[in-house]
C-alpha cells in the first residue's frame, strides 16, 4: 500500500547511518531523483535548479573533496572527529546528489525582468529548497535515507575542475544517500500555538 504525502513526510527523516546495501538499480534512482527535480516548482517556471549525480568511486571522491578541504582549517585536535563524521556517515552511503542554481538562468530573469531583479535571487533559493524537499521524500519513498549537508562553497572549485560543471551552476547542497542502517531518533515538535495562527474559520 502506497503511502500518503503526509507519511512520507513524517518518515523523512536525517538518516546519518546510512550504507550501501541499496538494491535499486543506479539507472532507477536516477530516474527517480530527476522526475523529481524535474516536477519541482519555480518561480517564473524558471527551471532554475541542476542536480548532479554520484555513485560508485565519484560519490567516494566528492567526501575526499570535503576532507581535503576542511584539514587546513580545522583545528588539528579536533579534525578526527570531522573525519569520523564524513566517513562514517556520508562516504559509507551509495551516492550523493548535488544541488546546484543555474546564475545564467538567474541574471536572464533579471534582464527580462527588471522589476523583480532583487527578488529572483532569492526565490532561486527558494526553488533549490524545494527541488531538495522533493528528492528527499521520493528517497525516501524508496525506502532510501538521506541527509542535507553544506560543505560548498569549499568543495566547489574541485567539483567544477573533477566533473566539468559549468562555472554558473552554483552549488547549494549535497545530499548522501544509502540504505538505513539505523534508524534516527525520535523528533521533537514545538507547540503548534506558537507556530501556527488562522484566522476566518
Amino acid at each position: 500500500m502506497s503511502k500518503t504525502f503526509y507519511e512520507l513526510q513524517q518518515q523523512r527523516r536525517s538518516i546519518y547511518a546510512i550504507g550501501k546495501n541499496v538494491t535499486l538499480d543506479k539507472s532507477v534512482i536516477t530516474d527517480v531523483i530527476q522526475k523529481a527535480v524535474r516536477e519541482a516548482p519555480s518561480s517564473f517556471n524558471s527551471q532554475s535548479s541542476r542536480a548532479v549525480i554520484l555513485f560508485g568511486d565519484a560519490h567516494h571522491k566528492v567526501w575526499d573533496m570535503a576532507l581535503d578541504a576542511l584539514r587546513p582549517i580545522v583545528p588539528a585536535e579536533a579534525f578526527a572527529v570531522t573525519e569520523k563524521k564524513i566517513n562514517g556517515s556520508f562516504k559509507t552511503g551509495f551516492g550523493t546528489v548535488l544541488f546546484f542554481e543555474d546564475q545564467d538562468v538567474v541574471k536572464g530573469l533579471q534582464e527580462k525582468f527588471p522589476l523583480y531583479a532583487d527578488n529572483f535571487p532569492i526565490w532561486s533559493e527558494q526553488a533549490s529548497g524545494i527541488a531538495q524537499y522533493a528528492v528527499w521524500l521520493a528517497l525516501t519513498e524508496q525506502g532510501i535515507g538521506a541527509t542535507l549537508q553544506h560543505y560548498n562553497p569549499l568543495i566547489d572549485s574541485d567539483i567544477i575542475k573533477e566533473w566539468g560543471i559549468p562555472a554558473t551552476w552554483k552549488l547549494r547542497a549535497q545530499m548522501p544517500f544509502g540504505s538505513i542502517e539505523a534508524v534516527a531518533a525520535e523528533k521533537a515538535y514545538m507547540n503548534d500555538a506558537d507556530r501556527f495562527k488562522v484566522f476566518g474559520v
